[in-house]
């Protein structure tokens, strides 16, 4: 009985810490930072995409050429959702009379 007992507690113990071993996994992500140069009051049209070469693009299907060829954010934000980069953040530096600079960040799990 004694040792039906410690064998018990022993398989409980495994199983916790097996438990709490998977939890704890830490997810990875690769992350992409896209310049959008636009003007101002101008509906969404892009005048430039600059792209960065990052090492989260080595390996990727997609390519800095095919993001800076395109016109307009919802194109871009659309490209990047069809290649399962998921849009997380925008921060727009405005200045009066120069074109609005923003910068969006895509992320995508390892």
């Amino acid at each position: 009985m004694k040792n039906f007992k410690i064998g018990i507690t022993v398989v409980l113990l495994a199983l916790i810490s097996i438990n709490k071993s998977v939890a704890q996994e830490i997810i990875k992500y690769d992350y992409i930072e896209a310049i959008v140069i636009q003007k101002m009051n101008n509906s969404g049209k892009i005048k430039r995409i600059k792209v960065e070469n990052q090492s989260s693009l080595e390996g990727k299907v997609i390519t800095i050429k095919e993001m800076e060829a395109i016109k307009g954010t919802s194109s871009l934000l659309n490209y990047m959702n069809y290649h399962n980069w998921e849009f997380i953040d925008r921060k727009a530096i405005t200045e009066i009379n120069n074109p609005n600079w923003m910068s969006y960040l895509f992320r995508k799990k390892k």
